[in-house]
């Protein structure tokens, strides 16, 4: 298929706009353990990207910055190897099963349970950052299913590992230095695991790319490009950023997501009867 110079051009802006969405979704992810798959998600849906490409997308880009960040907190030290061992392949399975489900129901309930726990997460994470914290090691008797929700979740509302993992062992007093080190390493494997997925279920006809691969090929390349710059630097915020302010910034973070996906799913909720009717049983 041959482009015009006009499409060309698009493409360009596109692959430009997501080089920056990537460069600083890594960042903030990268030195804070949780976004990247929410912010780049929130851009690619306000361009019309429905939430299944939106998602294949992402985690395809993930494959590379994940890498390259979890490299970054490896040589900075920023690794509880436990944490990690239990995380890693938790979040694997939740996340294959995640991307198998995701491209065959509409997710809109499930990001909606999501964006309610993070807005209560976040602000107790605050109100824990405001006070003096008192860290204490990992836990890591109920990290396993934890893992799995988290992988289940970020596959099939197209992010959400980081917030969900991140944000629960950061609100039970862990290191954030190693909390976010470790998320951050495991992260990767949970990538790869759901763009695996994604790519057997394109192979067996159970998910069609319908139109758009040279947007979203601009839109991957994107992401990848700004989010393998950013991702160096990432590990060196962690580690020389004090421990509260991580944790503040992290909650402010995550409720000022949960505002804005709430404001951007209220309108869908309202399309589906349930909601009509819970709406007025409450009004009587």
């Amino acid at each position: 298929m041959d482009l015009t110079s006009d499409q060309i051009e698009i493409l360009a802006q596109a692959f430009f706009l997501f080089f920056a969405v990537g460069f600083l979704a890594q960042l903030i992810d990268g030195a804070l353990g949780m976004a990247y798959g929410v912010i780049s998600s929130s851009v690619l849906l306000a361009f019309g990207v429905p939430p299944a490409h939106a998602s294949a997308v992402i985690h395809a880009a993930e494959t590379f910055t994940t890498a390259a960040s979890g490299a970054s907190h490896l040589a900075h030290r920023n690794i509880d190897w436990r944490l990690f061992l239990r995380l890693a392949p938790a979040g694997i399975v939740g996340g294959a099963i995640g991307a198998y489900l995701l491209t065959g129901f509409d997710a809109t309930f499930i990001k909606a349970i999501v964006i309610a726990y993070l807005g209560v997460l976040g602000g107790w994470m605050l109100v824990r950052a405001l006070r003096a914290m008192r860290e204490e090691p990992p836990e890591i008797k109920h990290v396993v299913p934890l893992g799995v929700v988290g992988g289940f979740l970020d596959a099939s509302g197209g992010g959400g590992w980081g917030p969900i993992v991140t944000s629960t062992l950061l609100g039970r007093g862990h290191p954030p230095r190693f909390v976010i080190g470790s998320v951050n390493a495991a992260e990767f494997l949970v990538a790869l695991s759901i763009s695996a997925t994604f790519v057997w279920t394109i192979v067996t006809g159970r998910f069609v790319f319908e139109g758009g691969w040279f947007g979203a090929g601009a839109a991957l390349a994107g992401l990848i490009g700004g989010g393998l710059i950013a991702a160096p630097l990432a590990g060196y915020v962690t580690k020389i950023v004090p421990a509260r302010a991580l944790l503040g910034g992290a909650a402010v973070l995550v409720i000022g997501l949960a505002l804005w996906q709430g404001f951007q799913l209220w309108p869908r909720l309202l399309d589906y009867p349930i909601t009509a009717q819970l709406l007025g049983f409450t009004a009587r």
